[in-house]
C-alpha cells in the first residue's frame, strides 16, 4: 500500500458524459459514490451534460440510480467546472453565474466513470495526461483500442490470442458500395451479431439469424457508431474474467471466470441493454463458473494476456466463449466495465473475495501509485 499524505486523498468521480451510455455512467456512479469511504477520501463529484458541460454535482447517489421507471441525467446545475491547463497545477474551479471563481482545492485523483465515446475512449484520458493529473483505469492507448473492438481484435490476433471471424463496415464502405459490404458479411457464420464498433453496454446490437434482417441491424448500429463491425456466431458458453492490475511489477489479478445466462421467458434473445442494466432478474451469474480446472485456467490466463497485450491499467472485464470442446476464444475486453454494485465486474470479484468497497479503494490506491508521464 501506498503512504497517505497528510490529508486525506481527494478523489472526483467523473461521470456522465455525451455518449449513449450516460445513464449507465450515472448508475455506475451512484454505486462507486456509495462505497468510497469518506473517512479516507475526499469526494468532489463531477458531472458531465449529454451537451458536454462539466457542472458541480450533488453527492446523491439516489438521484443517480437507474431504474426501468428512472433514467438519471445529470443536468447543467450553472455550476461550471474548470479543469488546471498547466503541468502541476491539479486544483478545479467551479464557476457560479455572477460569482467570483471557487477554488475546490487540489484533486490527487480522477476516477472517470464514463462509459463509450467522449470519456472511455481516451480521449477524457489524453486531457488527464496533458496536465499529469492521475486517474483510475487504463491510459490513451489501451482505452482507445479496448473502445474500438475492430482494433481490439487487431491487437488481439498480433499477439497470438484466439479470436472469432468477423469483418468490419465503415462509413464509406457502406455508402460506397452496400453490396460489398453485405457479401462480406454474408460469408460468415449466421447468426451473426451487429454491432457499433465504438459503443457498449449492447446500445445498438441485434443479433441476426438470416441474412434478411441483416442491413436493418447495419442501420441500427450506425446510429450509434457509423464504424460497424459484425462477428460471426460462435457456439458456446459466454463465459467472463474481472481483471485488477497487479501492484508494483506483479502480474494481473484475475477473478474466478463467471458465466452469464439469460433465463427464458423474459423476452431475451441475447444479454441485451435491457438484460443488463433494468432486468436483472432475466441474468442469472453463476461465479465461479462450472468448468472443468484447465478451462478455467485458460480464460484466465487469456484474460490477463488480454490485458497486457493492450498494456491496460487498473481494471478490466475480459469476455469470451468456451465452446463445446473446451476452446477459449477471446470476444472482447472493456476497460471500463459496468460498475454498479450488480454489474459483473465487482460480483465476480466478490466471488472471488474481494467486496466491492475494498475493490474501489484498490482502484484508487493502484491510481495514486501510478507515475505521471510515459511508462
Amino acid at each position: 500500500m501506498s503512504s497517505r499524505p497528510s490529508r486525506k486523498p481527494r478523489v472526483a468521480v467523473v461521470f456522465g458524459g455525451r455518449s449513449s451510455e450516460h445513464a449507465v455512467s450515472c448508475a455506475t456512479a451512484a454505486g462507486v459514490l456509495r462505497a468510497i469511504d469518506r473517512d479516507a477520501y475526499d469526494v468532489v463529484p463531477v458531472g458531465i451534460t449529454q451537451q458536454g458541460a462539466w457542472v458541480l454535482a450533488a453527492d446523491d447517489p439516489d438521484a443517480l440510480a437507474l431504474t426501468p421507471e428512472r433514467t438519471p441525467e445529470v443536468t447543467d446545475t450553472g455550476t461550471e467546472v474548470i479543469l488546471p491547463t498547466r503541468v502541476g497545477e491539479s486544483s478545479l474551479t467551479v464557476h457560479r453565474p455572477g460569482q467570483a471563481l471557487e477554488a475546490l482545492g487540489e484533486v490527487d485523483v480522477v476516477f472517470p466513470l464514463l462509459h463509450g465515446p467522449y470519456g472511455e475512449d481516451g480521449t477524457l484520458q489524453g486531457m488527464l495526461e496533458l496536465t499529469d493529473i492521475r486517474y483510475v483505469g487504463s491510459g490513451v492507448l489501451a482505452s482507445a483500442a479496448g473502445m474500438d473492438k475492430h482494433y481490439m481484435k487487431v491487437v488481439f490476433a498480433g499477439a497470438g490470442l484466439p479470436v472469432g471471424p468477423y469483418t468490419v463496415i465503415t462509413d464509406a464502405q457502406w455508402r460506397r458500395d452496400r453490396v460489398a459490404a453485405m457479401d462480406a458479411v454474408n460469408a460468415l457464420t449466421f447468426p451473426v451479431f451487429v454491432k457499433p464498433c465504438r459503443a457498449g453496454s449492447s446500445m445498438g446490437v441485434s443479433k441476426v439469424d438470416t441474412p434478411e434482417g441483416l442491413e436493418a441491424a447495419i442501420e441500427a448500429a450506425r446510429e450509434h457508431d457509423l464504424k460497424v463491425i459484425v462477428e460471426s456466431g460462435i457456439v458456446g458458453r459466454e463465459i467472463e474474467c474481472a481483471v485488477l492490475q497487479g501492484r508494483g511489477l506483479d502480474a494481473p489479478r484475475t477473478s474466478m471466470p463467471g458465466e452469464i445466462v439469460v433465463e427464458e421467458g423474459h423476452g431475451h434473445d441475447f444479454y441485451d441493454f435491457e438484460a443488463k442494466y433494468l432486468d436483472e432478474s432475466s441474468v442469472v451469474l453463476s461465479c465461479p463458473a462450472d468448468l472443468p480446472q484447465a478451462v478455467s485456467d485458460e480464460v484466465r490466463r487469456l484474460a490477463a494476456a488480454a490485458f497486457e497485450s493492450l498494456s491496460c491499467e487498473g481494471l478490466a472485464r475480459v469476455d469470451c466463449f468456451v465452446t463445446d470442446g473446451g476452446a477459449v476464444v477471446i470476444n472482447e475486453i472493456n476497460t471500463m466495465p459496468g460498475f454498479t454494485p450488480s454489474s459483473m465486474y465487482p460480483r465476480m470479484w466478490e466471488a472471488s473475495g474481494v467486496t466491492y468497497p475494498e475493490l474501489v479503494d484498490e482502484l484508487i490506491q493502484l491510481a495514486l501509485e501510478r507515475p505521471v508521464g510515459l511508462r
